[in-house]
């Protein structure tokens, strides 16, 4: 026993000596302590909690800007009437379909105290009344201020009895790639619903003439005319679209810019319709064969392809083949962040325009001029407004030019000559022509003076 006690005491002995000669002279520390005047590292490590949206997620704060903006977002009913599909026994029979109520909903957003809400036009479209419900549960019947279909920006109010909660515009241009936001809407009648995500893009074009603010935050039917937020709660966009092939969100969602709605609203208030300053120029399709052949789509900037007619950018000689770099110190890599830009101007705005021509940079100041086109309802005319040569051609100092018209008015060789006059009313320019070709009936007749290019005057009667 006293033998294997002793054999026990020198296999331990063995091992400690052992252990302690590996620690001495064969283990590397895994640690460094760096003093304080040693060169950083090439790669250094953030100690902040990170996840798979970004490093930093622990250090953004959600709570404020929801508490913020749920109760500034209200949940918006449209009633409409809808007769259905007439048939051919309707016709002959006279049958008349009985009209069955429709309900959509969306969303909207506070902006003052006194009960403005501004939401998209499709929200309130063909509405014969509108509810709007707050966060509190308390119910508004609801009237249109006035819309804007290409902006998808519509102003409605409540009347009141005390201050709402509000949101105050943010600065869209000032928006980051990158950057936390929050969606707050009525997804599916789910009231004052939160989602979080980042800005994914900025100036994104959806195949018109329009500059979105692209974000992940889930956005759902009945998001739109909800409010798209920044962590400090300022209104930064108008969620309006989605891009799915289901009709629910996959992934992708669209908003207006803060700038551009709040400068339709700013329109509607003061003018009672939007105020639309154009440039004057024609962009090249950057992805058309043509350009393609040329090398334009490897341009960065807005090809000129054609300066239009009495515009602010035929006046500053801008000319066709310059390439737009910046506007208002702005870099300009894509027409839509051009129109985009120009979508918070008006007509009487001067704009700082660097261009490329033939390799040199120039700075033209362009005077920004009203819409010169127009599309006249009722009759689907498309007209512009005359030319100093259109004037001096016709005889005239008044009326509007017909550039286009609907395929069943190619008998009447409309195209090219000018209104002056619509059942008795003068038309001076496309804004008298909006106003009363927008009272015409569907139901009378609509009389048309127009004069042809020998000066002669000739008149038209549609039924």
């Amino acid at each position: 026993m006293k033998r294997i006690a002793g054999l026990f005491l020198i296999s331990l002995f063995a091992g400690a000596i052992t252990l302690v000669a590996y620690k001495l002279f064969f283990e590397k520390d895994n640690y460094k302590w760096v003093s304080s005047n040693q060169e950083a590292p090439l790669i250094s490590t953030s100690g902040l909690a990170t996840s798979a949206k970004g490093a930093g997620i622990n250090e953004v704060d959600f709570t404020l800007a929801a508490e913020k903006t749920v109760n500034a977002v209200v949940h918006v009913k449209n009633l409409s009437l809808s007769k259905g599909p007439s048939t051919l026994s309707d016709f002959f029979y006279g049958f008349e379909r009985q009209q069955t109520p429709q309900i959509g909903t969306g969303s909207g957003v506070i902006i003052s105290p006194d009960g403005y809400i501004v939401t998209n036009n499709h929200v309130i479209a063909k509405s014969q009344q509108l509810e709007v419900t707050l966060n509190n549960n308390r119910s508004y019947e609801a009237e249109i201020i006035g819309t804007d279909s290409d902006s998808d920006i519509a102003l409605i109010k409540i009347d009141v009895d005390e201050p709402l909660p509000y949101l105050a515009f943010g600065d869209s241009d000032n928006t980051r790639i990158g950057e936390w936001v929050l969606a707050v809407g009525n997804p599916f009648n789910l009231t004052s619903t939160v989602t979080a995500g980042i800005v994914s893009a900025k100036a994104r074009s959806l195949g018109r003439n329009q500059s979105f603010i692209q974000t992940d935050a889930a956005v759902n039917p009945g998001n739109s005319g909800g409010a798209l937020v920044n962590t400090n709660g300022d209104l930064i966009g108008i969620n309006t679209a989605i891009t799915s092939q289901t009709g629910s969100y996959v992934g992708y969602a669209f908003a207006v810019p803060s700038n551009i709605a709040r400068k339709v609203v700013e329109d509607i208030m003061e003018f009672g319709d939007v105020q639309k300053g154009l440039l004057g120029i024609s962009a090249a399709n950057v992805n058309s064969q043509q350009a393609i052949e040329m090398g334009l789509n490897e341009i960065e900037g807005v090809y000129v392809s054609q300066v239009t007619e009495d515009s602010g950018a035929k006046e500053a000689d801008l000319r066709e083949g310059d390439i737009i770099k910046q506007i208002d110190n702005i870099n300009i890599s894509k027409f839509s962040e051009l129109t985009g830009y120009l979508s918070s101007k008006r007509p009487g705005d001067v704009v700082k325009v660097v261009i490329d021509r033939d390799g040199k940079r120039l700075t033209k100041n362009v005077t920004l001029k009203k819409q010169q086109t127009v599309f006249l309802p009722m009759t689907g005319f498309m007209v512009k407004n005359l030319t100093k040569e259109d004037r001096k051609t016709f005889g005239v100092s008044k009326g509007v030019k017909i550039v286009d018209v609907p395929e069943g008015y190619g008998r009447y060789d409309l195209i090219d000559k000018v209104i002056v006059e619509v059942d008795g009313n003068e038309i001076n320019d496309i804004d008298d022509a909006k106003e009363h070709f927008g009272q015409i009936s569907k139901y009378g007749r609509t009389s048309f003076t127009m004069i042809n290019k020998d000066g002669e005057k000739e008149r038209l009667i549609l039924q």
